[in-house]
């Protein structure tokens, strides 16, 4: 169980994906590297890499974070499914990222692979990994839902033919939100508590998937960035992004361990969009593009 081999490879991650979305934006990230001494209260040393883009030519607001903490007490997210590691010393390492594109008809993406280890009570060590990749458009197009999923399929094949239907399931139920009794998107992967069957095995799944981020994404991004748009598509982007901020403070579970577990505020909410509507009880006209997204495409259904 090698934890610098994930971090090496984690770094790596990092530095490809914001280099590749620099040439499509034509604008530099901010790279911001902080430090955190320990604290005393469960919390031990960590650091880590913010990447930010904001009021970019494409990318209104865009992060990639990547970060390593260690704590001598588990905070209780984590344990939540695993009681027996209450109070345990752990590390965790990842790499998260969240595009919000300014163009209405450029879909949000988000991506994330992590690693947890605990030192459990009896000496042995504990891990897993988690992660996935999904997709939230403001104007449907079946054929970058079809692209997107196809390209998440690609990178499970490889270690099991059943694997995407599994962690398609497991995105479309937790990219829900049950407050509003509709999907986040048009979902993606999602995995989590992976480590079967073996450390090696688990790290190549959480590569593979950061590996085909890239690929998944970048030409969506790049075939609806220049798309002619206007008022109306602006207004309902940002009351759509609404939904997003609702998932990540009220659901997610990666924000909620890294506030509980006293993480860095900035890093943990770069995944804000920078602009947000809310209003109260709209609902879009029937037959129009904006129906058509709850309609056709915020309905999980098998897209390859």
């Amino acid at each position: 169980m090698d934890s610098a081999a994930v971090k090496k490879f984690l770094i790596g991650l990092q530095n490809k994906i914001v280099s590749r979305l620099e040439d499509v934006d034509g604008n530099k990230f901010l790279r911001d590297k902080w430090e955190r001494e320990a604290s005393g209260t469960g919390i031990g040393a960590g650091g880590g890499i913010s990447c930010i883009i904001e009021e970019g030519n494409v990318l209104e607001r865009g992060g990639v974070a990547f970060s390593h903490v260690q704590g001598d007490k588990m905070p209780a997210s984590a344990t939540a499914h695993r009681p027996e590691l209450a109070g345990c010393s752990w590390e965790a390492m990842g790499v998260s990222l969240v595009m919000h594109p300014r163009n209405p008809y450029a879909p949000t993406s988000h991506m994330n692979v992590r690693m947890f280890m605990a030192k459990k009570s009896d000496g042995g060590t504990a891990f897993w990994f988690g992660g996935g990749m999904d997709l939230t458009p403001y104007y449907g197009f079946e054929a970058d839902a079809k692209h997107f999923h196809k390209t998440c399929k690609d990178a499970l094949d490889p270690f099991g033919t059943d694997l995407h239907s599994k962690y398609k399931k497991w995105c479309d139920e937790y990219f829900f939100l049950k407050h509003r009794n509709e999907p986040r998107g048009v979902g993606g992967i999602f995995f989590d508590d992976l480590s079967e069957p073996d450390f090696d095995t688990a790290f190549a799944i959480q590569q593979s998937v950061g590996n085909h981020f890239l690929s998944a994404y970048i030409p969506l991004l790049e075939r609806r960035k220049d798309t002619s748009y206007g008022e109306r598509e602006r207004d309902f982007q940002l009351y759509r992004r609404g939904r997003y901020v609702e998932f990540n403070l009220v659901i997610d579970r990666g924000t909620i361990f890294g506030l509980q577990s006293n993480g860095r505020t900035e890093s943990i909410l770069l995944s804000m969009p920078p602009l947000v509507k809310w209003r109260y009880d709209w609902k879009p006209e029937k037959g129009t593009p904006e129906a058509e997204l709850y309609e056709t495409f915020l309905v999980p259904k098998n897209w390859v």
